[in-house]
């Protein structure tokens, strides 16, 4: 996810099959390291091992760089964000308790080519209103991926998105959106996860984008800590994020951050 800047003219980048190949390779390993990394979320464990553990494995093992270290003077190869953090936590020396949920954000790449997926997880067992927000973001995550198709538009993802958030009396974060990928880590279009039906860029085949809709349990409302990264709630309200890479298709859409066999 990042930052929405200022409005500018939209230069979309269509992938060519080839391209499309690649950044399933990609997809395929961004997400193997969401499910290495899994038996590792424990209590006790720091979220500075976490990263060091997926950097070990990203780069002796996938042999794949990790987007994220030194990207605009991100120090870490992964985004751990705990509890009331919303995006952006930088791994560090605090050790996950009981009841912790967790957000792990793995962007990998291969050849030239990204592969951006996060998801959650819980030490032990939660607070229900962490594990309602999780479940949330989640169903919104689904239910955006399951607008996608030709000639529908951003608007359509973001209206459908925020209506089940709000429905749910959950908030969508509105300072940070997903985002068009491929070569390049944040390409154009933005992604809200917000909206109107019908506004915004109208998809089309062969476009890549990240969902990755931050639902809060209390207010939308967010602050900004002064390492210049981490981004909380500012009621402290627990808050959730899933996400998946996307290619529009002829048909529809294909999860490109969704291992071979597994469905949403």
């Amino acid at each position: 996810m990042f930052q929405k800047p200022p409005p500018k003219p939209v230069s979309i980048t269509l992938k060519t099959p080839a391209e499309i190949e690649k950044m399933r390779v990609a997809g395929y390993l961004a997400a193997e390291v969401l499910d290495m990394i899994g038996p590792y979320v424990q209590e006790g464990v720091t979220t500075e091992e976490l990263d060091r553990i997926c950097h070990d494995y990203m780069v002796n093992v996938q042999q794949v760089i990790p987007a994220p270290l030194h990207y605009r003077g991100f120090p870490k190869s992964i985004c751990t964000s705990v509890n009331h953090v919303i995006c952006h936590g930088i791994p560090g020396p605090k050790k996950l308790k009981k009841g912790d949920i967790l957000n792990i954000d793995i962007t990998v790449i291969k050849d030239g080519y990204h592969g951006d997926t996060s998801r959650m997880f819980a030490v032990g067992t939660p607070p229900i209103a962490a594990q309602r927000v999780s479940r949330i973001a989640y169903e919104c995550l689904c239910i955006g991926i399951d607008v996608v198709r030709p000639g529908r538009s951003l608007g359509d993802i973001g209206y459908a998105i925020q209506k089940h958030a709000e429905s749910q009396h959950c908030s969508v974060v509105r300072e940070y959106c997903g985002h068009g990928i491929g070569r390049e880590f944040h390409e154009d279009p933005q992604v809200l996860h917000y909206g109107k039906p019908g506004d915004g860029l109208l998809l089309v085949p062969g476009l890549t984008f990240t969902i990755e809709p931050m639902i809060n349990a209390g207010k939308r409302h967010v602050k900004l800590l002064p390492d210049g990264w981490t981004v909380v709630t500012k009621d402290h309200s627990p808050s959730a994020q899933w996400e998946h890479t996307i290619l529009v298709t002829k048909t529809g859409y294909e999860i490109l951050t969704l291992p071979p066999g597994r469905t949403l």
